[in-house]
């Protein structure tokens, strides 16, 4: 019997006797595990990375906290940051996770990762969104003598928020897809229940289970994000 013959056939025995009541649970905790992975990423990368992508925006020359240091300092740090893959970077930030949370696999070590690497994604989302705001609100408020801070809350933010929201739901399916990756360092979720009971047993019925769900994940959160947006861009 050739390979690919031994492979289908074990692919067809594992389908056939899936046990559903013994998968459910491993299913239930890769469904809470991926969830609190993505929460817990986008809440805290989603603040980090708005103060950073704020001051990238306002600490360019001639805005209102212009310092050509201060930015080319971000821009910097940003760039470095954004174009390694996550795999990658869980590996090069063991150091650093010892030395924070003492620990370097896990749940704990995964949201850790991802929250640094989806920070300097955020800030540059942010940024291209400031960039937008017609340059005449701004100025107009400075006329009227607003302060920098509320130049900042009261009118930017404001003025960006529906485009910021399209870009923070967009960037859920770029977490997401870490959590995935996650499992490489026990972190469990999705993409690992898929890889360890699904790819490594043959059993194709497990791993298309877990995509049907990321994708109904996805697309909520999407739809979420595009109704908010809009809502936000009538008024």
């Amino acid at each position: 019997m050739t390979l690919a013959s031994t492979t289908l056939a074990a692919g067809s025995l594992s389908a056939a006797s899936t046990d559903w009541t013994l998968l459910r649970p491993k299913l239930s905790d890769a469904v809470v595990d991926t969830l609190i992975m993505v929460s817990a990423t986008m809440v805290i990368a989603g603040i980090a990375g708005l103060i950073i992508g704020t001051l990238l925006y306002t600490t360019r020359q001639g805005n209102i906290l212009q310092n050509r240091w201060v930015n080319a300092i971000l821009n910097f740090v940003v760039n470095f940051i954004r174009p390694i893959p996550f795999i990658i970077m869980v590996v090069a930030l063991g150091p650093l996770m010892m030395s924070t949370i003492q620990v370097t696999i896990g749940i704990e070590a995964a949201i850790f990762a991802m929250v640094f690497t989806a920070t300097f994604a955020v800030a540059r989302i942010v940024e291209q969104n400031l960039v937008s705001i017609d340059p005449g609100v701004i100025e107009a408020a400075r006329a009227m003598g607003a302060s920098k801070t509320k130049i900042m809350f009261s009118v930017m933010l404001p003025e960006a928020l529906g485009p910021l929201i399209l870009g923070y739901t967009f960037l859920v399916i770029g977490v997401v897809d870490m959590s995935a990756m996650a499992g490489y360092i026990g972190a469990g979720g999705l993409g690992d229940f898929a890889l360890q009971e699904g790819y490594r047993r043959f059993n194709w019925e497990v791993t298309w289970v877990a995509v049907l769900i990321i994708i109904v994940l996805v697309q909520f959160v999407q739809l979420l994000g595009n109704v908010l947006a809009r809502k936000v861009m009538r008024r």
